[in-house]
C-alpha cells in the first residue's frame, strides 16, 4: 500500500504538467459551460425513460454534429442509440454518456420533497453524464483539430442504462470493438477514481395463466395466476438461506389481478438476480426459473418468462485507474457558494447527516477494492476493451443514487459544477491517452491478463431484440 501511495505521489505532477500542456483544451470547457449547462437542465426537464429518450438524445446529438462531429443514428437497432466521431486513425479513444431518468422519481430543483411537472426524474444525474462526455469530446476534438493530429475521438450515446441494458446491445452489435480504451463517468456525492465493482445481474419478467372464475360462488373452478406468483415468490425467498451471501434477489408484482372476487386468471412479476460474478447470477437465476415452473405446476397454472436484461460484472485496469485519478486530483473540486451551501445543507437534514464538503472540495483518496452495490451495462463493455471511470460530486455528500435528492440537486447548479469537473477530467485523460501509444498498450496488456486468455463473450440477454418496451 505503501509503494502504491508513492508512486501515485511521484506520479502526480505529471497530472499537473498535462492540465499544463492542455490547458486551452480545458478553457474550452469553462468558455461553454453556460451553454452545456442550458444542455444538461432540458434533459432533465424532460426526464425520459430508457429507450424514449427521443428528445434527449437529439440534443446531444445536435450539439455534437454542430461541432463537427459525423452522426449514426439508431445503431444496434436502437432508435435513441447513436455513434459521434471525429478523425481518422488510431488510437481511438471512446466516451461514453447516458441520458435516461427513472420512473417514479418525480422531484423539483428545492431541497424539500415536492413533485415536478413529470412523473419521472434524473435520480441518477444521466443528464449531467451525456452532456458531460459530450463536452470532453467536443474539447479533445477541438485540439485534434487545431494540433492537425492523427487519432480518433468516438462519445457513444447509450440510452437505458435504467434497466434496459442498452450497452449490451451495442457491445453484442460489435460497436465498441475497434475502440482503444473507453472512458466513462458518473454523478456522485463525492469526487472519487477508485477500481469500482458492480453486480453482475440477469432479469426477466415471469407471466402466469391460470383460469378465471367467482372467487366465491365458483372458486373450484378458478386457478390463480396471482397464487403462482405469491407461491414462486416463497420458494425464492426460502432459496435466500442458500445462495451466496453476496447475491441480491429482488422482485415487485408488476400485475396480480382487477377484483378480489374474480380469481385471477394473469399475473406477472419481475425479477432481478445480482452478484458479483456472472457465472454464479447465471445459476442463481436458473434456480429462480425452477421455482417458477414449480410453482406453476403446483397451482395448476402455465407460465413463460421474458428475458428483460442482463449485464456483466466490471473488469477494473489499475493501468487506466491510477491515471484518472491522478488527473481528477489535479482538477480537483469546487467550493459551494452561500446559496449553494444554504441547500446543500437542507439536503443533508433531510438525509439526516452533518454536511461535510471534504471530497467536494477535494478527491478521495485512491482506494482500491470498492465495494459492488449496484449493477450496469458498463459492465459488458468492460469486458471487450479497457475501460476506466469515476464519479464526481453532482449530489450533495452522503446522496444515495435514485433519491429525490439525488434529482433536486441534479436540476442546481450543484449538479453543472459537477458536470464541469467530469468534463474536464475525461478531457485531460483522452488527450494523454491519444499521446501516449505505451501506456494504452499497457492498458491492453493489463486488460487482457485480468479477462483471461480464453474468454469469450456470452451477452446474458441471449439473441434477443433490443427490449424497447421492456417496461410495460
Amino acid at each position: 500500500m505503501k509503494l502504491r501511495l508513492f508512486a501515485l505521489l511521484l506520479l502526480t505532477p505529471l497530472s499537473l504538467l498535462a492540465q499544463k500542456r492542455y490547458a486551452k483544451a480545458l478553457a474550452s470547457i469553462d468558455a461553454k459551460a453556460e451553454a452545456y449547462t442550458d444542455v444538461a437542465q432540458q434533459i432533465w426537464s424532460w426526464a425520459e425513460l430508457g429507450y424514449q429518450e427521443e428528445k434527449s438524445s437529439a440534443l446531444l446529438q445536435s450539439t455534437l454534429e454542430d461541432a463537427g462531429f459525423t452522426i449514426e443514428k439508431g445503431v444496434a437497432g436502437i432508435p435513441t442509440a447513436f455513434v459521434a466521431t471525429y478523425g481518422s486513425g488510431s488510437p481511438v479513444i471512446g466516451i461514453m454518456g447516458e441520458y435516461d431518468a427513472l420512473p417514479g422519481i418525480s422531484q423539483s430543483a428545492v431541497p424539500y420533497k415536492t413533485p415536478s411537472e413529470t412523473s419521472s426524474g434524473h435520480a441518477c444525474g444521466h443528464h449531467l453524464f451525456g452532456t458531460a462526455s459530450s463536452a470532453a469530446a467536443i474539447a479533445v476534438k477541438e485540439h485534434l483539430a487545431e494540433k492537425g493530429k492523427g487519432g480518433t475521438i468516438v462519445f457513444f450515446g447509450c440510452p437505458a442504462e435504467e434497466g434496459g441494458s442498452g450497452k449490451v446491445y451495442m457491445t453484442r452489435a460489435g460497436l465498441f470493438d475497434a475502440v482503444d480504451v473507453m472512458l466513462h463517468w458518473h454523478p456522485s456525492s463525492i469526487n472519487a477514481a477508485n477500481p469500482a465493482n458492480a453486480l453482475a445481474n440477469k432479469s426477466a419478467k415471469f407471466r402466469f395463466y391460470g383460469t378465471s372464475a367467482h372467487a366465491a360462488g365458483a372458486p373450484e373452478k378458478g386457478r390463480s395466476a396471482l397464487d403462482a406468483v405469491e407461491s414462486m415468490n416463497y420458494m425464492v425467498n426460502q432459496m435466500r438461506e442458500h445462495v451466496p451471501s453476496d447475491s441480491r434477489i429482488h422482485y415487485v408484482i408488476t400485475s396480480g389481478g382487477e377484483a378480489p372476487n374474480v380469481v385471477p386468471n394473469y399475473a406477472e412479476v419481475y425479477y432481478y438476480t445480482r452478484h458479483p460474478k456472472r457465472d454464479v447470477v447465471m445459476d442463481l437465476f436458473d434456480r429462480v426459473v425452477n421455482a417458477a415452473k414449480g410453482a406453476a405446476l403446483g397451482t395448476d397454472t402455465k407460465v413463460d418468462y421474458e428475458i428483460i436484461g442482463g449485464v456483466h460484472e466490471l473488469l477494473p485496469n489499475e493501468t487506466l485507474q491510477t491515471l484518472v485519478h491522478k488527473n481528477l486530483s489535479a482538477i480537483g473540486g469546487y467550493a459551494y457558494t452561500s446559496s449553494e451551501k444554504e441547500f446543500a445543507t437542507q439536503i443533508s437534514e433531510s438525509l439526516g447527516r452533518p454536511l461535510n464538503t471534504q471530497y467536494v472540495e477535494g478527491v478521495m483518496p485512491y482506494t482500491p477494492n470498492t465495494p459492488a452495490g449496484g449493477s450496469t451495462d458498463v459492465g459488458d463493455v468492460s469486458f471487450t476493451v479497457p475501460t476506466v471511470g469515476f464519479g464526481a460530486a453532482t449530489w450533495v455528500p452522503g446522496t444515495p443514487a435514485h433519491s429525490w435528492q439525488a434529482v433536486a440537486a441534479g436540476g442546481t447548479s450543484i449538479g453543472t459544477k459537477g458536470m464541469v469537473v467530469a468534463a474536464k477530467t475525461l478531457t485531460l485523460t483522452a488527450l494523454q491517452l491519444l499521446n501516449s501509444p505505451k501506456l494504452i498498450q499497457q492498458a491492453k496488456e493489463e486488460f487482457e491478463t485480468q479477462r483471461g486468455a480464453n474468454f469469450k463473450y456470452i451477452p446474458l440477454i441471449g439473441d434477443r431484440a433490443p427490449a424497447l418496451d421492456y417496461r410495460n
